[in-house]
C-alpha cells in the first residue's frame, strides 16, 4: 500500500533546506520503523503538490535517499523502501509492559536533584519581553560567517579534526588561540600543557572541585552567588562555607581560617556583577599563600567591557600558581555551544585531562575546530565589537527606565556586562512576580537561588538585557514596576 502524501508535514522551524528537510522525514520514518520494506512512497509530483514546494526539490531529496539505499527506484513503478535500508532493531514486545519493582531509594545512593536552580524558559523567544540573562540574540550573533567555518572544518582536508578520536588533547588551533590572543587579553601568559578545553565553564568548575575536595575537605564560595557552585560542592561531600558579599564583592577579611578551596568571580560577581578592587585581588592572593588555599577564578563575559577596560584577572597577578582559571566561549557565542577551558599549574591539569579522559573523552574536535576558525578569522572580535555598541545602547536606556521606578539598582558591572541586579521592595516575592509577569508577556529571573540557606531574601532579580531589543525595555520595565505596584 503507497503511503500516502497528507502523512509529510514540513516544519517551519526547521534549520535546512527543504531538500534536507523531506530527507530527514524518511529517513526518520524508516529508521522508527514506520516506513516498512517494500512500502511505496508518494510521487515527487503529488508530494510537491501537497507541500506546496518546486517538484525538482523532492526529486533531488529522494535521489539522496537513493545513494544512502533508504529507498529503491523502480523503472516507472516509483520509489519504495529499500530492503536493505538501515533499520534500528525493535525488541518484540508480548503481553503487558513490565511492573517496576526496583526499590530506587535504595538503589539510588547518591542524589543529584533537590538543588535551588534558576529555571529557564526554553520557549523564551515567543515572549515580547524577555530580559534573559545568558540567552544569544539572534541579531547579533554571525551566523553567515559561523556556518561558513563550520563548512570550512566540514573539509576534506579537516578529516582528522571531524573524525579523529582527540582522547587527552584538544584541537591544536583553538589552543593556539587560546594561549595567542585569549588569555593575553587578561593578561595570563600560559604553555598548552597549562591548558584544557571543556564542555562549557560548568564542566571546568565541575572538574576543578572534583580534584580539589572530597567529604574531608572545605570550600568557601560568595553569597549571593552562581548557584551551580553550591550543586557542584555538594556533590563533592565536602563542607561549604558561603562568605556574604559586599559592594565589593568577597571581603577577605570575612574568610574563615581553615578551609582548601576558593571559587569566586572577582572580575564579574555572579550575579550582582561587581568587580572586586585591585586591593582586595592581592589580599586574596597574599591571603591564599599564608593560609595554603587554592582559588578557582570563574572569569564570565568580560568580553562585555564597553564602559572600560576590564581590571585584570585575577590568575594574571598569581606568582605562587594558586589560581585555577575557568574561561568560557559559550557566554559570549551561544550556550549551546558549551566550549570552556581550564588554565591551571600543569600537576592540576594533568589530572583535569585524566578526569576528562576518563567522563567524556573530549569536547567534539568538530566543533572545536569550527570554533578555531571562527576565532582565528576575526568574525569572533568584530562580533564582539558589534555586541559591546549595541550592549551599552540597551544598558543605557534600561538604567533610565528603572530609575522612573521604585525598583533599586543592586549591582552593575563597572565595565558593562549585561544586566543589572535588581531589588524590589521589601515583601515582594519575585519568584511569584515571574508568574505574573509571565502572563504578561515578560520574563524575568528570580533572585533566590543564588542564596545559600532557606530564609534568604527573595526580592531580588536579575534583569538582562542581552535577549531583549532596545525599543521594547521601557514597556518591559513599565510592567514590571506596574507588577510590583499591583503585588
Amino acid at each position: 500500500m503507497p503511503l500516502v502524501e497528507d502523512t509529510f508535514f514540513l516544519d517551519p522551524n526547521f534549520q535546512g533546506s527543504l531538500q534536507s528537510q523531506i530527507r530527514q522525514i524518511v529517513a526518520s520514518a524508516i529508521l522508527a520503523g514506520r516506513l516498512q520494506v517494500g512500502e511505496k512512497l508518494p510521487s515527487s509530483r503529488k508530494l510537491a503538490e501537497h507541500l506546496g514546494i518546486s517538484r525538482i526539490t523532492v526529486t533531488l531529496a529522494y535521489h539522496e535517499l537513493v545513494a544512502d539505499d533508504y529507498i529503491t527506484s523502480t523503472n516507472r513503478s516509483g520509489y519504495f523502501v529499500s530492503e536493505t535500508a538501515p533499520m534500528v532493531p525493535l525488541p518484540a514486545i508480548s503481553g503487558e509492559m513490565e511492573t517496576d519493582t526496583v526499590d530506587w531509594d535504595n538503589a539510588i545512593q547518591r542524589k543529584f536533584t533537590g538543588g535551588k536552580t534558576v529555571k529557564k524558559d526554553h520557549n523564551w523567544r515567543s515572549y515580547p519581553y524577555p530580559f534573559m540573562y545568558g540567552q544569544p540574540d539572534p541579531d547579533l550573533f554571525n551566523q553567515a560567517s559561523w556556518r561558513l567555518c563550520a563548512m570550512q572544518a566540514l573539509g576534506k582536508k579537516e578529516f582528522d579534526s571531524l573524525t579523529s578520536d582527540y582522547a587527552e588533547q584538544d584541537d591544536p588551533e583553538l589552543i593556539n588561540f587560546i594561549l595567542r590572543h585569549t588569555l593575553p587579553r587578561r593578561g595570563i601568559l600560559a604553555r598548552p600543557e597549562q591548558v584544557l578545553v571543556t564542555v562549557g565553564a560548568q564542566n571546568a568548575l565541575w572538574m576543578a572541585a572534583q580534584i580539589l575536595l572530597n567529604n574531608q575537605r572545605s570550600a568557601v564560595y560568595e553569597n549571593p552567588g552562581y548557584h551551580g557552585i553550591r550543586e557542584i560542592l555538594r556533590h563533592t561531600g565536602c563542607t561549604q562555607y558561603p562568605v556574604n558579599i559586599d559592594e565589593d564583592g568577597l571581603p577577605p577579611e570575612m574568610l574563615p581560617k581553615d578551609f582548601n578551596a576558593l571559587f569566586v568571580t572577582p572580575s564579574h560577581q555572579c550575579p550582582t556583577t561587581t568587580t572586586m578592587p585591585m586591593k582586595r585581588r592581592h589580599e586574596l592572593l597574599r591571603l591564599a599563600k599564608e593560609q595554603n588555599f587554592l582559588i578557582v577564578e570563574d572569569d564570565y563575559e568580560f568580553e562585555m567591557s564597553f564602559i572600560k577596560a576590564p581590571s585584570p584577572a585575577l590568575k594574571s597577578l598569581d606568582k605562587d600558581g594558586r589560581v585555577i582559571y575557568v574561561g568560557s566561549f559559550s557566554k559570549s557565542l551561544f550556550p549551546g555551544l558549551r566550549l570552556g577551558y581550564l588554565v591551571g599549574a600543569e600537576p592540576f591539569i594533568r589530572q583535569a585531562r585524566a578526569l576528562r579522559l576518563a567522563s567524556l573523552r573530549h569536547p567534539p574536535g568538530y566543533m572545536q575546530r569550527t570554533t578555531a576558525y571562527f576565532l582565528r578569522l576575526g568574525h569572533y572580535d568584530a562580533m564582539i565589537k558589534k555586541m559591546r555598541t549595541v550592549y551599552h545602547k540597551r544598558r543605557q536606556v534600561t538604567a533610565a527606565a528603572l530609575a522612573d521606578t521604585e525598583m533599586t539598582v543592586a549591582g552593575s558591572a563597572n565595565f558593562g556586562g549585561s544586566g543589572f541586579w535588581v531589588e524590589a521592595p521589601t515583601g515582594v516575592d519575585t519568584e511569584v512576580l515571574r508568574h505574573r509577569l509571565a502572563d504578561n508577556g515578560v520574563l524575568i529571573e528570580p533572585g533566590n537561588p543564588f542564596f545559600a540557606g532557606e530564609d534568604a531574601p527573595r526580592n531580588f532579580f536579575r534583569l538582562a538585557y542581552s535577549s531583549i531589543s532596545v525599543d521594547r525595555i521601557p514597556e518591559g520595565v513599565r510592567r514590571i514596576s506596574q507588577a510590583i505596584k499591583d503585588y
